[in-house]
Order: structure tokens, then sequence, then C-alpha cells
């Protein structure tokens, strides 16, 4: 008995790794050269790689293809429906497969659905991205971002809830009372 469940609807290619208690659902296809944590779930219809690399605890929605190039750390959360690209200057007549660019999950990050993450950019740890977002650059850590193309609205804690500051530049997230620190536009969770 394997360690992992694949609905018996998806295909997983030789030269692939799937960590324990990792759940693929209906019509997926897991490429040869990829490399999947623990504890991670994809919805149906989905597509990982070839050479794509999922950390722990990672959960993918209904409807998403994971191009190579995208790597996602522990936690991460890809919402319905969202979308990777590969390539800056896409053409069916052209293969540009030596032109993919990196893009990069940080820990605990979410995309919401429908949103695009355009290639060649990091998503901070714990960022937030909105459903329908477009999302063509760098994004900081624990960063609210919304929009076409996405423009960061405010910041989010380690949990996604939105953050209001005191006069000292300090927010409390009444969830788990976590405390962060904004400073020099830049968000560090503190003790």
């Amino acid at each position: 008995m394997t360690p992992f469940f694949v609905h018996e609807t998806s295909y997983v290619d030789d030269n692939v790794h799937i960590g324990n208690n990792t759940k693929i659902w209906h019509f997926s296809h897991v490429l040869s050269g990829s490399n999947i944590g623990e504890h991670c779930s994809f919805g149906q219809n989905c597509v990982v790689g070839p050479k794509v690399t999922i950390g722990n605890g990672v959960k993918v929605q209904n409807n998403v293809s994971v191009y190579e190039g995208v790597e996602c750390e522990d936690d991460v959360f890809l919402g319905p429906s969202m979308v990777f690209t590969n390539v800056i200057n896409p053409r069916a007549f052209i293969v540009r497969r030596e032109e993919f660019k990196k893009t990069l999950l940080k820990r605990g990050c979410s995309v919401g659905a429908n949103a695009t993450i355009v290639c060649g950019i990091t998503i901070g740890e714990y960022a937030l991205i909105g459903s329908g977002a477009v999302v063509n650059r760098d994004v900081k850590p624990y960063a609210l971002m919304v929009g076409v193309p996405a423009r960061q609205i405010g910041w989010v804690s380690r949990a996604g809830n939105t953050l209001n500051f005191n006069t000292e530049g300090i927010a409390t997230d009444l969830f788990d009372n976590s405390r962060y620190l904004l400073q020099n536009d830049q968000l560090s969770e503190i003790a």
C-alpha cells in the first residue's frame, strides 16, 4: 500500500516523488521529475510538472497547472483556477523552453481563485493575493495584493487577517495574538 493517495482517474509518471499523506484527486497528472512533499492536496484536473518542486502541506485547488519553473515552499495555498505562466513572450510557432523563468512562492502565501501569476517573480512569505488579481512583480512578505495589475492595499498576518497598526507601527492579530511591526515599508513578526 502506498503512503499517499492517487485517484484511479489520475496519472503519475515515472521518476516522481510524492510524500506521505498527500492526496491527488480526479483527472490530474503529475509529470516526470516532479517532487511533491507530505500532507499536500491536489483537487481535480490539476497538472504538476515536469520538474516542479512542491513543499509540505501545500493545497492546490481544482483546475490548477503548476508548470516547470514554479516552486512552492511549505504551506502554500493555490486557489481554484489560478494560473501560472512560464514564458514572458509566448508564441505557438517558437519553442522557448530555454527561456522558462523561475517563479517562487514562499512559505505560507496564498493565491486566490482565478488570479494570474506572471513568471519570473517571487511571492513573499504569508502574502495574500486576492481573487482575480494579475501579479506581474515581486510581492513582499505579508503583503495584501489585489487588482489588475495587482497593487498592495495593506498587510496581513500569518493567519491571513488584515492588520491595523497603532501609532508605533505595531499590529496584533486577535486570531492568535501574534504581533507585527511595520517599519520602513517592511513587516516583521515580533515576540
